[in-house]
């Protein structure tokens, strides 16, 4: 019999050609031909530099990604794909990972290889509904007819300033009320920095008895238990959208084990609503004292604020006061920290935020568990709204019932409504909860001239569309729901009779199409869908709602369950136009 292991060839062989020079032995080390260089991308030692310089004396802390993804952005006007690797190899991150988040905001312009970077001046015009109300569309024609050299025109979404429509940012100056010359005017004469507004100051705070419901609360004059029942008392809900009772959040997130952290949401990118923007621009110290008296209440071991990007003024004037709660020795060192959105609306989203701020893409947890219990970097998380904590002050200062009497038609305490479209007064009208949309527009000065009143967003892009026969319905949360609308974070959008309903619903769906973050089918493909069904001359109306319902059963989060209330109000209700 013959051997099948005597006759196979070596296993060697199978490998290497039989050349005997080929076998290594010791002493007899072959030699590598050639310089040894990693796999993969190699570093540009230029860029790796430049990187090192900018984040001297920084902690190379992950969480940190997107404040240093900014920091590129605004010192080079872009940032490039050899930025990026040297980043990732500084932070220790993959290469991968550092390229998801940065392509994943809008505010960061990534520049592959052989790419041109950029022209070095920016003009955005923002095309959020007011906006376009307002002649955005055609401005933006007018600045491309005229093809400017060296600046680069493009559209963005709503920039918090649908009270000054149309607006537009040239680098980070935010403007309102613009037009084709006077954007150009900034551009060419290199004004683009921002303004930092009139504002409330920390001395004229202190002047008005400001920090003293604070320093009464750490003398323990006033409890901690009697802080939470007079906030009870006020009803007092999170006016970020969501209308949980802050008190009950307040209580929840307390009895967690420390160590535990509150983020403020002031990130607010709703189209319509700039009531936070306000009172940031305004009364911070108000704002502030809130959120530390909040903080107080949980024992918060550290505060982080979520700033929108497209408010650099206020996050100039925030760093400044809050510098001085420092010199001061009202709060330690760090203990207050901001952090810049970076153009993300879903990032409204709470636990998107906290994926943001722990410098990941914004994609929406899923739930359970909640970030009361279990929020940021994996600890019990207080969220809560510019808003809401602007408020604190107040009530602990007039009592929780008298705030609460302020509401009328059965709604509790005073509302800041932001209100813009076809009306005299576009701007921030603080009025009872409850109100209906014939008193706001009164306070707002009347429908323009040559314009009556035809319909209106109670809610923002995503609190659907009611028509004027529905004007005396009180603006509260819940009292919609009938309506299939909802009040939202108080957004309201007026329209008139020169408005389409049908072209409003395809500005709103292009908004939501371009802010899905894409974790889930039903709304990453539905917005898309529905844009594309919105799109055709007669709507396939049996199709769209069933769409409809399917996004708003399986969508993961809020964005792809609100997103089809336009659609759905607009047939509802103006099935004549659509």
């Amino acid at each position: 019999m013959v051997s099948l292991i005597a006759t196979s060839p070596p296993i060697s062989s199978l490998f290497m050609p039989n050349d005997p020079s080929h076998i290594v032995r010791p002493g007899n080390k072959k030699k590598r031909k050639g310089k040894f260089t990693e796999k993969g991308r190699q570093l540009d030692a230029n860029a790796q530099q430049a990187i090192k310089q900018l984040l001297a004396n920084k902690p190379h802390r992950k969480d940190l990604l997107i404040e240093y993804l900014h920091l590129i952005q605004d010192t080079w006007s872009y940032i490039s794909e050899q930025h990026l690797m040297a980043l990732a190899d500084i932070l220790k991150l993959p290469q991968a990972a550092v390229y998801e988040v940065a392509t994943f905001y809008h505010h960061f312009d990534v520049i592959k290889e052989n790419e041109a970077a950029p022209p070095p001046i920016t003009i955005r015009v923002c095309q959020s509904l007011s906006c376009c109300l307002a002649g955005a569309d055609n401005l933006i024609l007018e600045l491309n007819k005229q093809n400017p050299e060296n600046i680069r025109i493009t559209s963005a979404p709503c920039m918090g300033l649908c009270n000054q429509a149309p607006a537009a940012a040239v680098g980070k100056n935010y403007l309102g009320q613009v037009t084709s010359s006077s954007l150009l005017y900034a551009a060419q004469n290199n004004l683009t920095q921002a303004n930092v507004p009139t504002y409330q100051r920390y001395e004229q705070y202190i002047n008005a008895n400001g920090y003293q419901l604070l320093a009464s609360l750490s003398k323990q004059t006033l409890s901690v238990t009697d802080a939470i029942n007079e906030i009870e008392k006020s009803n007092l809900k999170g006016l970020g959208g969501a209308g949980f009772p802050t008190a009950s959040k307040l209580r929840l997130v307390k009895a967690e084990p420390a160590p535990k952290y509150f983020c403020v949401n002031a990130d607010e990118g709703e189209p319509g609503t700039f009531k936070d923007r306000h009172y940031l621009s305004t009364a911070p110290h108000q704002f502030l004292e809130g959120l530390l008296i909040a903080a107080y209440i949980i024992d918060a071991n550290k505060i982080f604020i979520y700033l929108r990007d497209e408010y650099p003024a206020i996050h100039q004037l925030l760093h400044n006061e809050i510098q001085l709660l420092v010199n001061h020795k009202i709060i330690k060192e760090d203990y207050i920290e901001i952090r810049r959105g970076a153009g993300a609306y879903i990032c409204g989203e709470e636990s998107a935020m906290i994926e943001s701020i722990e410098g990941k893409r914004g994609i929406p947890r899923q739930r359970p568990p909640y970030v009361a219990h279990h929020g940021l970097f994996g600890r019990p998380t207080l969220v809560q709204n510019v808003e809401t904590l602007y408020w604190i002050p107040t009530i602990l200062t007039d009592g929780g019932e008298h705030f609460a009497q302020q509401g009328k038609n059965g709604a509790s305490g005073l509302r800041t409504f932001s209100v813009s479209g076809r009306i005299n007064k576009p701007g921030v009208i603080v009025a009872p909860a409850g109100s209906n949309i014939r008193e706001l527009i009164h306070l707002a000065g009347g429908m323009l001239k040559g314009h009556s009143f035809k319909a209106y967003l109670p809610g923002g892009a995503s609190g659907g569309i009611l028509p004027s026969s529905l004007d005396n319905i009180p603006l509260d949360f819940g009292s919609l729901t009938e309506y299939g609308c909802f009040i939202g974070s108080h957004a309201i959008i007026v329209l008139s009779d020169k408005d389409s309903i049908k072209a409003t619903s395809q500005n709103l769906l292009a908004f939501f199409n371009d802010e899905s973050c894409g974790q889930c089918s039903p709304c990453r493909v539905g917005c898309e869908k529905a844009s594309s069904l919105l799109s055709e001359q007669q709507w396939n109306k049996p199709l769209l709602k069933e769409l409809c319902t399917t996004m708003a059963d399986a969508s993961i989060c809020g964005l792809g369950q609100a997103a089809p209330n336009p659609i759905l109000s607009s047939i509802k209700y103006f099935s004549d136009e659509v």
